[in-house]
């Protein structure tokens, strides 16, 4: 499905019959997610509630071509893996636009839900289970030769009982063998690994070669993020903390943490990529961590929504993508669609 230079061309755009969407099974409801090039609705696809991904082509022959490029790596990487922690993939299209379905998480952003409980933290063996999911979605795409590139809360979803993560927003990942062709305008600065840096790769649309160890990297900021619940590099402005991660092996600090998990958290950070673990060997460590500090099953915090709550943008496409929308003076979701009046969703292909 790739092409030599690991782009997706309008021709190229072939998919197996079992994940091409019939636009006109497609009803779309409210819109629950915004990114620069995409928006993002809940709605029903043959009976079954899904988040529907609609994604913008661009106005110029540029913008055009390279998001069908990104559309079409997207719907490649989702319909090469299924794993329990990665969301599910139901299916795309992409005339008469170009659309990505899949199921419909209601549990929000992992960003959303951390910001919920500040300024407590997760019990220590809810971080870790959180962590576990991680790890076990990024060791499946790692299988299957894919790097994801953007690891980061916003792109981290919970199930509606808050009990299990899944990854998403796959528009950033590439196969690992097409890495001398990836840019370092990638990701987001704050948890990107600092080999994606130097004088010369800061420079807009310049390449150099990496590997999968960078999603190392931005799981051990994750997983500090999980136990800190604070922003990493507080204080600092992304390009600050990328700056400070490359050019001054600056970390968050780990000294408060057990001894145990500050050497996972440490490990994977390390300045050399080749040092760092990969994600069997975390995922044994978290295994080892969690038998060690916690009984099974703790209690996992309510989740809370007051109107003091930021509500933060997406940081990049795609972000937030499954995400449901909820009202400020609410603890629950919005009413399922299927409790909605009728009128409540149209004919995604009345509109288009």
């Amino acid at each position: 499905m790739g092409s030599a230079n690991g782009f997706y061309s309008c021709d190229e755009f072939n998919l197996e019959a079992k994940w091409l969407v019939d636009p006109k099974l497609l009803f779309v409801g409210p819109k629950i997610g915004e990114g620069a090039h995409a928006k993002v609705y809940e709605g029903k696809y043959r009976n079954q509630n899904v988040a529907i991904k609609i994604v913008h082509r661009g106005d110029t022959h540029e913008e055009i071509a390279k998001r069908e490029a990104r559309f079409g790596r997207e719907v490649a990487m989702l319909s090469k893996v299924q794993h329990k922690n990665l969301v599910k993939f139901i299916g795309a299209c992409k005339e008469p636009v170009m659309v990505i379905v899949t199921e419909l998480l209601l549990g929000g952003t992992l960003r959303k839900y951390l910001l919920s409980m500040r300024p407590r933290c997760l019990d220590t063996g809810v971080a870790i289970r959180f962590a576990l999911d991680i790890a076990r979605a990024m060791e499946c795409l790692h299988s299957h030769g894919i790097i994801h590139r953007d690891l980061k809360p916003e792109n981290l979803l919970l199930t509606g009982d808050h009990k299990t993560v899944k990854l998403a927003d796959f528009g950033l990942a590439r196969e690992e063998s097409l890495t001398e062709m990836m840019t370092a305008e990638t990701g987001t600065y704050r948890w990107m690994a600092p080999e994606l840096y130097s004088t010369v790769t800061l420079r807009h649309g310049e390449k150099k070669h990496y590997n999968h160890k960078v999603d190392a990297y931005s799981f051990a900021i994750v997983l500090w993020e999980l136990v800190h619940n604070k922003l990493p590099f507080e204080g600092m402005s992304n390009l600050q903390a990328a700056y400070a991660a490359a050019f001054k092996n600056v970390r968050p600090s780990a000294d408060d943490l057990p001894e145990d998990l500050a050497v996972i958290v440490t490990s994977c950070w390390r300045e050399d990529p080749n040092a760092r673990p990969n994600f069997t060997q975390i995922i044994q460590m978290l295994l080892h961590f969690l038998s060690s500090v916690s009984p099974p099953e703790p209690v996992i915090p309510a989740r809370i929504f007051t109107s003091e709550n930021h509500v933060l943008p997406p940081e990049s496409p795609g972000t937030s993508a499954l995400m449901i929308k909820h009202d400020d003076s609410s603890e629950t979701p919005k009413t399922p669609m299927e409790n909605q009046p009728r009128g409540f969703f149209f004919c995604f292909n009345q509109c288009y």
